[in-house]
């Protein structure tokens, strides 16, 4: 049934403009269609790609005082209109409206700290008399925009995924070309809208909304499209490396993370945590815990109190402020966890709590003696699940959490400095949470993984750098007297 029948235009270059090709939007509580989007052809892609080689140049050219006053003036719009663009994120993802008004928050201070960073995008001088013969050359070097950015970002954090591309590449004088997933394209459009508001001028920007095939392609193998920054699957970053051809990757790919918990941990503690990472926005969180290593010796009491602490989420209409846990993004991604919760406990495992799904619902579940070649113990289950694991010490919880091919997060409960910093030296991930779970993150540290949970490294002054480039400035003095 269609609650609301209406037309969103995509933004390009500046200018909103609607396609007689639509893509229909649902929410996945009661699959009513939102509204629909444009669905962008090629050739819509590629005029975008024409424009933003003008828009580079004005993106460049635009003093620093201007970015940072334009991405103020963003955030400030976001912040104005808070209940909107939280109530979207709700509607179009699987976010509860609570999720959804923190992931409007985060969105603010990302565009501040982008705002702020953009004063800071500074060079060095270059001691060139360190080399013999070099005592006439003095100089230095700075850091100039790429040019066009292609930004393909993921449905689970529609508009804060969203602005860690837009508010790096503009502070750093980029044009941006977003290509946002198909089932949430309408939280990027309400940033654009923000960014038009703002004052960006025309060209620098462009939201695109169409399937990955039709437009996600031409962005990514365009050579005028000099980086391409990713967010999503590993799958997909895979054939992504393999298309775009020389020019600048960065990409987060996903995760499967772990969390230890030895015996000396803040039990209580560790567990509320542990359950919060688990299942917020129903498990479809790059650093949601997966895995949970619990010393033999607290393993019993810690099972008791996860699983009692998971069977009282509340699920439901997301919309409701009681309301812990809403859908998966749609029903086709609840029956692919469906089935691989199916295929563990065929091969042995034991079904704690969970495991009924209804519709794009899927229970929070909790499963032990987990297979170590089940696909739910080797890939990122993306849904709300999660493992339970006993271990006798740090060295084999430090073991098998090395032992998928993913590093994003992790966390460690300990009250042990020597065992915090054993887990530091040797996980292998790109961020480690002290008594804490995997899924803690701010919006100003860098942040990605190893192996393949990504390339490169986001968080504002991590993609800033990712976004610009170095050049060296080298003067050589004719007559330069030497003491």
């Amino acid at each position: 049934m269609t609650t609301q029948t209406a037309v969103q235009g995509m933004y390009l270059a500046g200018e909103w403009m609607t396609r007689e090709a639509k893509i229909d939007v649902y929410d996945p509580h009661d699959q009513s269609m939102i509204c629909s989007v444009p669905s962008a052809s090629a050739e819509d892609m590629l005029l975008a790609i024409k424009e933003a080689k003008l828009g580079m140049k004005i993106a460049a050219e635009l003093p620093v005082y201007k970015r940072m006053e334009i991405l103020h003036r963003a955030a400030g719009y976001v912040g104005e209109h808070r209940d909107r663009f939280a109530r979207t994120i709700a509607k179009e993802g699987s976010k509860t409206i609570t999720e959804a008004r923190g992931e409007v928050e985060r969105c603010i201070e990302t565009l501040r700290i982008s705002a702020e960073e953009a004063r800071r995008i500074n060079g060095e001088t270059i001691p060139f008399d360190q080399r013999p013969g070099s005592e006439d050359r003095l100089g230095y070097y700075f850091r100039f925009p790429v040019g066009i950015i292609g930004a393909i970002t993921p449905f689970n954090d529609p508009l804060n995924l969203v602005a860690h591309k837009m508010g790096p590449a503009i502070a750093a004088g980029n044009a941006i070309i977003v290509k946002p997933a198909s089932v949430t394209p309408l939280s990027a459009l309400l940033l654009a809208e923000a960014f038009d508001h703002a004052g960006l001028p025309p060209k620098i920007l462009s939201v695109i909304t169409g399937s990955g095939s039709k437009v996600g392609d031409v962005l990514v193998t365009h050579p005028d499209v000099r980086m391409i920054s990713f967010t999503g699957g590993l799958e997909t970053g895979e054939k992504i490396t393999h298309q775009a051809g020389l020019k600048k990757i960065s990409m987060e790919l996903g995760s499967n993370s772990p969390v230890i918990v030895l015996k000396d941990a803040d039990l209580a503690h560790a567990v509320s945590a542990t359950v919060s990472g688990s299942f917020s926005a129903a498990g479809q969180n790059c650093i949601g815990v997966q895995r949970v290593y619990i010393q033999e010796s607290i393993y019993d009491t810690f099972e008791r109190l996860f699983v009692e602490q998971t069977a009282a989420i509340s699920v439901g209409d997301k919309m409701l402020e009681t309301t812990n846990m809403g859908p998966m993004i749609n029903e086709n991604e609840a029956r692919r966890v469906e089935s691989w919760v199916e295929e563990a406990v065929g091969k042995g495992a034991n079904l704690l709590t969970g495991g009924m799904r209804d519709g794009a619902y899927y229970a929070p579940t909790v499963l032990t003696h987990v297979a170590k070649d089940c696909t739910i113990a080797q890939q990122e289950i993306f849904g709300p699940v999660v493992l339970l694991y006993p271990v006798r010490d740090l060295d084999e919880a430090i073991d098998l959490s090395n032992s998928v091919n993913y590093g994003l997060h992790a966390g460690i409960f300990t009250e042990n400095l020597e065992n915090a910093f054993e887990a530091i030296t040797r996980l292998q991930v790109g961020g480690l949470m002290i008594n804490d779970s995997s899924d803690y993150r701010i919006d100003g540290m860098p942040f990605g993984g190893v192996k393949g949970s990504g390339i490169g490294r986001e968080g504002v002054k991590s993609s800033i750098l990712e976004m610009t480039e170095p050049r060296v400035v080298s003067f050589k003095l004719k007559h330069r007297k030497h003491e």
